[in-house]
């Protein structure tokens, strides 16, 4: 091993023996290590804490190292005036905008960017949509109690929440778009199953109104429920 002055790092790394041997410290002390340890001639040593000096310094860096001001170290008093703090702001440059309070039109800027609010989903459109479907494969699992009525309701959410961008239906829409595909269910039938598939943690409740919504957990709604 080349003797090198200072503080060095030796290393010597075997993948055959599984051996990652790291030393560091003065050189002289790290050295004596590597013989007791019959090491001598085997891995690398390299120095460590090498100081580094700035480069690429900036005009005011440039002129406070020619004064004999270490840079790294000294700092500038509160009351000191920096030497590039560029030109002084002109506030005549910045524009002013005054705009009566209330006259902002928020839709109009909205249809400029080419946004459309979320509209409320047709119930005739998913009733056709649903009638033209193929029939969903049954829900797979222990805590379905109806497989297939369960298969169509997360078919009919997936539409509101994938196609239309709305939250979930009301109890009143379910029965009006999907009562026949959900076994007939209507009024407390329904609200109950509804409840019981909100029990299981299948259904999310939304509350707003006078009327009671309900909306797919996501787990559900990706069928790994």
């Amino acid at each position: 091993m080349r003797l090198i002055s200072g503080n060095v790092r030796y290393r010597f790394r075997s993948d055959d023996f599984d051996v990652n041997i790291v030393i560091e410290g003065e050189a002289n002390w790290v050295q004596k290590h590597v013989e007791e340890l019959g090491l001598t001639g085997v891995g690398w040593t390299m120095p460590i804490g090498t100081e580094v000096k700035a480069t690429n310094l900036s005009s005011v860096s440039q002129k406070r190292k020619e004064a004999g001001i270490n840079i790294e170290m000294a700092d500038e008093t509160m009351d000191e005036r920096p030497l590039d703090m560029g030109p002084t702001p002109d506030p005549s440059r910045i524009p002013t905008v005054r705009r009566p309070i209330g006259e902002l039109n928020l839709q109009d800027k909205l249809n400029q960017a080419g946004l459309e609010p979320a509209g409320r989903p047709d119930a005739i459109e998913l009733m056709e949509i649903l009638d033209d479907m193929d029939p969903p494969t049954p829900v797979q699992g222990a805590t379905s109690v109806d497989p297939m009525a369960e298969a169509w309701l997360r078919e009919l959410l997936q539409l509101v929440v994938r196609d239309h961008g709305a939250s979930g239906l009301s109890t009143e829409d379910i029965e009006e778009i999907a009562s026949k595909k959900l076994g007939n269910r209507e009024g407390t039938a329904l609200e109950v199953w509804l409840e019981s598939l909100f029990s299981a943690g299948k259904l999310v409740k939304i509350h707003g109104g006078d009327a009671i919504g309900w909306g797919p957990s996501p787990k559900w709604l990706a069928g790994r429920f």
